[in-house]
């Protein structure tokens, strides 16, 4: 297997960090305690390590809510201990994948913090999706959707607006029809890559993408929505983004490598494999399936036929 093409047969290794090694006594895990134990990963035989969030956090998500998607969280280290991991996984004939999360950012972000300081209808809000509320005075909100973490996807500001949550309400989605919020996520990725890091696990990649309308449908209604036409999940225009993401990734020698984790139809799954957007896809369809051989031979044969279909490989959880 070629440089370029090390993902295709590769073992990669979660690391949680903050429950991984601790090395510096205080009872939480830490970026330096990764870092220790390289020769104790290059021994189970794995090809590279995911790490997952390991930036400033409030913990609202386990840390998948993100106050600055350009630092460390400094109960886990610095910036110095992500490069002394990379190097050791380098020397190690590993490589280090982090996950990233490019859907929200956390309340306590600046850009939200400006948002909420900002009028209606200012660039700082454009950042993110506010809404006016249904009702007399706004007193509703834009749409009864509701959270898998409990509640409504919409919160309400002091100032009588509403913003959009798939998550937590710590998690306001970013919105990526702004050109500010792209452009600033290349950034982002960039930031990493030149550090040597050499992929990025892309939580819910199939959210980024909204369509978001005067009149929003109600719950009961997005069942019925059409695949790829749904107004927050697998939006046919989400793979715009990607494919910006891509051009960047080819800049780099060997070239970075992403992997979505999307939620969605075996058969939309491609599109996020491509050699076009993220390359690869994770496939959760052996996790869900009953425990038969049959069922496990069945589900293994389509789904090579489809990662051959779209060139990638076929990228088991």
């Amino acid at each position: 297997m070629n440089e370029a093409q090390w993902w295709r047969d590769a073992v990669v290794y979660q690391v949680y960090p903050r429950s991984f090694t601790d090395a510096d006594g205080d009872g939480i895990g830490d970026l330096r305690g990764v870092v220790d134990r390289v020769p104790y990963l290059a021994d189970l035989g794995v090809d590279a390590v995911w790490l997952s969030p390991f930036y400033p956090s409030a913990l609202a998500d386990g840390g998948y809510d993100i106050d600055d998607h350009r630092a460390v969280d400094p109960r886990l280290g610095t910036l110095d201990d992500v490069d002394a991991l990379v190097a050791s996984l380098a020397e190690h004939g590993m490589r280090l994948v982090v996950d990233i999360v490019p859907n929200h950012t956390s309340d306590r972000h600046v850009w939200f913090r400006e948002a909420l300081a900002s009028p209606p209808g200012s660039p700082a809000r454009a950042r993110y999706h506010f809404r006016d509320g249904r009702g007399a005075s706004g007193e509703l909100p834009p749409a009864d959707w509701r959270s898998g973490f409990g509640g409504l996807m919409w919160t309400r500001t002091p100032d009588g607006q509403w913003y959009l949550h798939i998550h937590a309400a710590e998690q306001p989605d970013l919105n990526w029809a702004n050109e500010e919020v792209r452009q600033d996520f290349l950034t982002t990725l960039a930031f990493w890559a030149d550090r040597g890091v050499a992929g990025f696990r892309i939580d819910v990649a199939h959210l980024l993408a909204k369509d978001l309308p005067e009149n929003l449908p109600a719950e009961v209604e997005l069942a019925a929505a059409v695949p790829g036409r749904h107004p927050f999940i697998d939006r046919d225009e989400v793979h715009d983004v990607y494919a910006e993401w891509r051009a960047l990734f080819d800049r780099y020698s060997p070239p970075r490598t992403a992997v979505a984790e999307a939620w969605v139809p075996a058969e939309r799954r491609g599109r996020y494999a491509s050699a076009t957007g993220l390359g690869q896809a994770f496939n959760f369809d052996l996790l869900t399936s009953n425990w038969d051989a049959e069922e496990f031979a069945a589900v293994i044969r389509r789904n090579l036929e489809l990662a051959e279909q779209s060139g990638s490989s076929s990228t088991w959880v």
